[in-house]
């Protein structure tokens, strides 16, 4: 009963010091920022709540902090000295109360029971509770903790000198004295010392949004809160405030200013695939940057990273017009090859267009889409394509396929008054004229010279 009772004493303190919420994050210039709530260490971040306004139910502001920035270990100790504070005051003198109760009793229970093995393990299990308390409890009452302790020692002692043990091997538990170092407490802070808390924050975060945020949150702060302000402060702090915004404002439009020149000039480059240039301008960044003050380290690195990727890109298409000028010679007799070809195709549009649409065809321009679709068959097959337009030169022999096809469907169904076979006739027409397009489309894209999109 007395180890449960302890169990849960120690539940109880550890949500007792929950509720203390006005901690400090200590930064290693001495300073000090108000975190309500624990602040949480995250990677190389320290993230925490700071009110900017005072208790009870104050505004908000999310501060993210450089680890770097933080004397961390301060900052845990003034937590533990908070909390510690805080179950002094609110719950420390009940959890003693049963602790005293708990003993008492097991004191009695000690004195109702006969058997002198059970009496011993008894005391033993409430002095084993006992001596964990403190260090659960903030070491709160230690001394008279202490002071129990050495009466259920004596008890434990005289209960097995009873028994007739000549021999004792008590396993003492060891104190936990409070640490060397306790830092003092602060006072919650008034409504002027919270909106200079924003300021310090303000000063002390390294990402150029959230500075401009917690300047204008206490901006805003000053505005409505300026009756309750000592006026010569707060006229003072405000005009601070707003020329540290506007300088913030003119450095992140100095920025974006040069991120969108350079990233154009770099595009620009990239399309003529001048991998020089855009190393160049990659090159320069850091000096454009010092040039600035190095005021916005992530913008600059999300421009080196944009400068990059277009290198990368002038890279890729200087590579493959170097490929293209190295077929370009292939590419123009192929070129040359194939112009008969295609020109018979456009000579065939106006007869294959009729078939299409079912407006009529002539037995002469059947004729004529026959013989011709067999001449460009014939020439086709006479011509070596380089490798990379063999499948665009196949397109060309299976539109002179479909054209062929197309007109003798058409003249099957002119003789047996066939609509289904003039329908037929007609698809067959419309692959001959896709076919010829994309055939002629494919070949510009392989032998023109490579262009970014």
């Amino acid at each position: 009963m007395a180890l449960a009772a302890a169990v849960l004493l120690q539940a109880r303190a550890a949500s007792a010091a929950d509720d203390a919420t006005l901690l400090r994050v200590f930064l290693k210039d001495g300073t000090s920022l108000v975190s309500y709530g624990e602040p949480a260490q995250v990677g190389d971040r320290v993230v925490f709540s700071m009110p900017t306004a005072p208790p009870p139910n104050p505004p908000l502001h999310l501060v993210d902090l450089p680890l770097a920035r933080v004397d961390w270990d301060r900052t845990m100790r003034y937590a533990t000295a908070a909390r510690e504070s805080h179950y002094v005051q609110t719950q420390a003198e009940r959890d003693y109360a049963a602790l005293s109760n708990d003993i008492a009793q097991t004191l009695d229970q000690v004195a109702s029971t006969a058997d002198p093995q059970q009496r011993i393990a008894i005391v033993e299990r409430a002095r084993k509770a006992l001596a964990a308390w403190p260090q659960n409890h903030y070491n709160y009452r230690v001394a008279e903790v202490r002071q129990m302790l050495s009466m259920l020692d004596e008890a434990i002692a005289d209960l097995r000198a009873a028994t007739g043990a000549r021999r004792f091997d008590l396993a003492l538990t060891a104190y936990v004295d409070p640490p060397a170092i306790v830092e003092p407490l602060l006072p919650p802070p008034t409504l002027q010392e919270s909106i200079e808390q924003a300021l310090s924050a303000a000063k002390a975060v390294d990402n150029p949004s959230e500075r401009i945020s917690l300047l204008a949150t206490a901006m805003v702060t000053i505005d409505h809160a300026r009756p309750d302000l000592p006026a010569d402060w707060a006229a003072a702090a405000r005009l601070d405030a707003e020329m540290t915004m506007r300088a913030e404002q003119r450095i992140d439009q100095t920025y974006r200013s040069l991120t969108s020149r350079l990233i154009a000039l770099a595009d620009g480059r990239a399309r003529m695939a001048d991998v020089r240039g855009v190393e160049r301008l990659l090159h320069s960044i850091p000096a454009r940057d010092a040039v600035l003050g190095g005021r916005r380290p992530e913008a600059v690195a999300a421009l080196v990273a944009a400068i990059e990727e277009k290198l990368d890109v002038a890279r890729r298409l200087k590579l493959a017009r170097d490929r293209w000028a190295m077929r370009a010679s292939a590419f123009q007799r192929y070129q040359l090859d194939i112009a008969t070809t295609l020109e018979l195709f456009v000579q065939l549009k106006p007869s294959l267009e009729r078939i299409k649409s079912l407006s009529g065809s002539t037995p002469e321009s059947l004729t004529m889409i026959e013989r011709t679709a067999k001449t460009i068959q014939k020439l086709a097959a006479a011509i070596d394509p380089p490798h990379e337009l063999v499948s665009a030169h196949a397109l060309v022999v299976s539109a002179a396929q479909l054209c062929a096809n197309a007109a003798q469907i058409r003249r099957e169904a002119a003789l047996s008054e066939d609509m289904t076979r003039a329908w037929n006739a007609s698809s067959a027409a419309a692959g001959a004229l896709m076919l010829a397009a994309k055939a002629r489309s494919d070949m510009q894209a392989v032998v023109r010279r490579p262009q970014l999109r």
